[in-house]
């Protein structure tokens, strides 16, 4: 029965790549195609794909969304905070906070269409083989994304980690919002559970979205805002 139910789950992932490949193809040239527009809409356009495949990852894979915590989500420019288990926060979390900045590795941007709609969507992109720089970087850069009203999405764990447990935050995140004198917004979700990091296979269920109160970056040092955030996020995984 266990053979059976993981061959079902394969079948249903496998049909759900073919379409979340096309989406991603379709809307990063369309994009590309639009990149004359102003960002925001030229954003809210493109994350459309991201919508469009967690509307396919429920309709292939059962794969549900539940959010709670929206009214903590301030109108303006502020540092999200967020645990990283899986590849599925990456899209979603794109489109839920937009106008959105999102810190990624720059060799993303070489990625033949793929790569060139992202360089569009205004992201942070460091080199982690240089971590002294990158810090710099994304204290420089984001303090700028956030001057233009944009939103930054921040994985502090620096990579995708295991559903067990929760791996060390680091403080860059929390520095930027105390620089640039905006909130932190905490996020927790059990996507790894459903969306795992180390298979193709997508489990059906449902993944938690939990979005914390506000943490006023001007109240404490960054490794106490990091602290506050982490211990929130354990908490509601």
């Amino acid at each position: 029965m266990e053979r059976a139910k993981l061959w079902w789950w394969a079948l249903r992932s496998a049909i759900f790549y073919v379409g979340f490949v096309a989406v991603v193809a379709l809307m990063s040239a369309l994009a590309c195609l639009l990149c004359f527009l102003p960002f925001p809409i030229l954003q809210h356009i493109a994350t459309t794909g991201n919508q469009l495949s967690m509307l396919w990852l429920r309709l292939t894979c059962n794969i549900h969304i539940v959010v709670s915590g929206e009214n903590n989500v301030p109108h303006g420019p502020c540092l999200v905070l967020s645990n990283h288990q899986s590849t599925w926060e990456t899209f979603y979390l794109q489109w839920y906070f937009q106008p959105a900045s999102v810190i990624l590795k720059r060799g993303l941007l070489w990625i033949p269409l793929f790569g060139w709609a992202l360089a569009l969507m205004q992201p942070i992109a460091i080199k982690r083989s240089r971590p002294a720089k990158a810090i710099r970087f994304v204290l420089k850069q984001g303090a700028q994304r956030l001057a233009a009203g944009n939103r930054v999405v921040i994985y502090p764990e620096g990579t995708r980690v295991s559903t067990e447990q929760l791996g060390e935050f680091k403080t860059s995140g929390a520095a930027l919002a105390k620089k640039a004198g905006v909130p932190i917004v905490p996020v927790a979700h059990n996507a790894g559970h459903h969306w795992p990091r180390d298979s193709w296979i997508k489990r059906p269920g449902t993944i938690y979205m939990h979005i914390g109160p506000l943490i006023d970056s001007s109240s404490k040092d960054p490794r106490e805002l990091t602290a506050e955030a982490r211990d929130w996020i354990n908490n509601a995984l």
